[in-house]
């Protein structure tokens, strides 16, 4: 599921706003396009300037709604057109384009899926959020791989086969394609094939590709650091955050610092990358899920029986146990326990998602933090700014940043704001005004913040040091998905529905204009 970040110095929006719209210039984006998970360099920060409503959901500014299927998956949007995905059927996945300022559909291709693996009722196959520019709409799906449509058409432009992804934790896919300047970048760290891809644009040519084997399962998008001028694309995974050259893919620095996984994606801002994470050790994870009531005995060990009765009727590839389990079991007895779990599930090479920390102590398990970008090499030591534990931190959530605060926004609707100049805490921990779960990550245009719990309900926050609320709107459907914002709209995708939202302000100055 889609599903991290805070500032060196204190900033204002103007210089961290300025970076995104240098961004969106060089990938060819008009500022009033969302063209990827969480808008422009998945930050969360509409660059439009047009008025956005606060109080919508009992109001005429629900201008469209329209069907699209199950799904947890964002609308993007890209020169005036919204594209979401959604399961249409059992097996069947669908990709529609609608018109953002009328609702019109302008098209829907559906696809076969084949047998899908199972998944938590709370995620949904259609769990991806397409890349679209305004020529084309990149879209994933884990049993097709990724698709190149015409954005004006939907006929297929090219198609890349990538292998489907396994998950032993049966979590299930989530992760979407992301765009920089003439490449679609792509990462999937699943228990099988991790890997990053950049591909062609135009073409689908692979560019590169990065065999990431020596990390586990992760649900973080890449996105672009710009430092003096070089720009690193960087993703968060198991116990590293990597900086990748985007010509060549190849691995430029690294930073030893973070978790076992991550799900949440950073933000870079002014050459500092924050992230917010949150999660337990890999034995911890291991034995709360096999090793438990309906399928194991709650000996705190693992067996590879307990394994297969906790996936039920998947069938797990014998390659993953023989990279896992098989190494794993030092003693060769059948049996993983202690650390023999961290040593069976995560790479020899990196260890900093291990349960245990090498002083034998149980390893922190949720923290901010923010590194500096570029570097050369292992920058550990060099490059990480601060780092703080708390117990704030949401594990799917990523953070907002503006104004030099970081605001994170946990499960019960309990928000927490850190300075991002040195991570300390600004205030004590306040409730938004609506108890839910949170699986969405906060937006924000026009000075607001939108913020979609999963019962439906969009808080708007206003963008000040005391986020006070304006408006909370219930559009009467579960919402796991990130809104978008683009050219003064909002576009929010419940469970089964699409909606464009657009204030009367909006459209009163756009007829004055006319």
């Amino acid at each position: 599921m889609p599903p991290s970040n805070v500032f060196h110095h204190r900033a204002s929006a103007g210089p961290a706003v300025i970076g995104v719209i240098l961004l969106a210039c060089a990938t060819g984006l008009s500022a009033e396009d969302w063209p990827q998970f969480r808008g422009p360099n998945c930050s969360g920060v509409s660059l439009s300037k047009k008025p956005l409503p606060a109080d919508f959901a009992a109001s005429d500014a629900v201008r469209w709604t329209a069907e699209v299927g199950d799904g947890v998956g964002s609308a993007v949007v890209a020169a005036g057109r919204v594209f979401v995905s959604g399961m249409t059927g059992e097996q069947t996945v669908s990709l529609f384009a609608f018109d953002a300022a009328s609702g019109k559909k302008l098209w829907q291709r559906s696809w076969p899926t084949g047998r899908l693996a199972w998944i938590p009722q709370a995620n949904s196959h259609a769990s991806t959020t397409p890349a679209a520019d305004a020529r084309r709409v990149y879209f994933y799906f884990s049993t097709l791989g990724l698709l190149a449509l015409d954005a004006r058409s939907g006929r297929d432009v090219w198609h890349q086969k990538l292998p489907p992804p396994f998950f032993v934790f049966k979590w299930g896919p989530g992760m979407s394609p992301v765009l920089y300047r003439d490449l679609v970048l792509f990462c999937q760290d699943d228990d099988l094939y991790p890997a990053i891809y950049a591909f062609d644009r135009a073409t689908g040519k692979m560019r590169w590709k990065d065999d990431r084997t020596d990390m586990a399962v992760n649900y973080s998008h890449p996105v672009v650091c710009t430092t003096n001028g070089r720009d690193d694309i960087v993703v968060a995974g198991t116990g590293m955050l990597i900086g990748y050259d985007p010509a060549s893919g190849k691995r430029q620095w690294y930073a030893k610092t973070l978790l076992r996984n991550i799900k949440t994606t950073p933000v870079c801002v002014d050459g500092v990358i924050y992230i917010s994470i949150l999660s337990t050790g890999i034995a911890n994870q291991w034995l709360a899920s096999a090793d438990q009531t309906e399928t194991g005995n709650n000996d705190g060990k693992l067996t590879k029986a307990e394994i297969q009765a906790y996936l039920g009727e998947v069938r797990i590839p014998e390659s993953f146990f023989k990279k896992t389990f098989d190494v794993g079991d030092l003693n060769k007895d059948g049996v993983l326990e202690g650390r023999e779990l961290d040593v069976a599930f995560l790479h020899p090479s990196n260890f900093a998602g291990a349960t245990y920390t090498s002083m034998g102590e149980k390893s922190a398990e949720q923290f901010i933090l923010a590194v500096r970008g570029a570097g050369q090499g292992n920058v550990t030591d060099s490059h990480v700014l601060w780092k703080h534990a708390t117990k704030h931190t949401d594990h799917i959530v990523s953070p907002f940043i503006s104004e030099g605060r970081m605001l994170l926004v946990k499960e019960g609707g309990i928000s927490t704001v850190f300075d991002t100049k040195d991570g300390k805490p600004l205030r004590a921990p306040q409730r938004i005004e609506n108890v839910s779960s949170y699986f969405a990550s906060p937006v924000s245009g026009d000075g607001k913040i939108y913020v979609a719990g999963e019962n439906g309900v969009v808080v708007v926050l206003k963008n000040s040091p005391n986020y006070e609320v304006l408006a909370k709107n219930d559009l009467g459907e579960s919402i796991l998905a990130t809104p978008a914002i683009a050219d003064g709209s909002l576009f929010i995708r419940t469970r089964t529905k699409v909606h464009g939202i657009r204030s009367a302000t909006t459209e009163r100055a756009e007829l004055r204009g006319k």
